[in-house]
């Protein structure tokens, strides 16, 4: 889901007097939305929940955004995750730039998209 519309809905649910926390990867666009409490992961977009697969990834975010919510200072509060995507920051040189994958490269990763997406709308589904 987009970044700024989580933003937005956020704030409007707080203006209403229900607490939220947005847990993202895009952390210029959620900081200047002025969201009350924010864990940055630093991640891939579509990722603000974990690393794929990995549910101990997915369990610590999951506590890091309810510790956030129980002890905010104050309004705008960003907490950086501790998790890291990989042990080399080298992904995000590489990170949607098509220009260094080969037309075979970008359909094989289009494939390994869908595959997954299928698993995801299979459990949706099945729940």
């Amino acid at each position: 889901m987009c970044h700024q519309t989580v933003s937005l809905a956020a704030r409007h649910l707080e203006a209403n007097g229900i607490p939220t926390v947005i847990m993202g990867c895009a952390k210029d666009i959620v900081e200047y939305c002025g969201v009350p409490r924010f864990l940055f992961s630093d991640f891939p977009l579509g990722n603000s929940a974990g690393r794929p697969f990995d549910v101990e990834s997915q369990r610590q975010t999951l506590e890091l955004g309810l510790k956030l919510l129980e002890s905010a200072p104050g309004a705008r509060t960003t907490m950086q995750s501790p998790i890291r995507w990989s042990e080399d920051a080298a992904w995000k040189c590489d990170y949607l730039d098509l220009t260094k994958l080969s037309p075979e490269m970008i359909a094989e990763r289009k494939k390994e998209f869908d595959e997954v997406k299928s698993i995801a709308r299979a459990k949706r589904e099945a729940s």
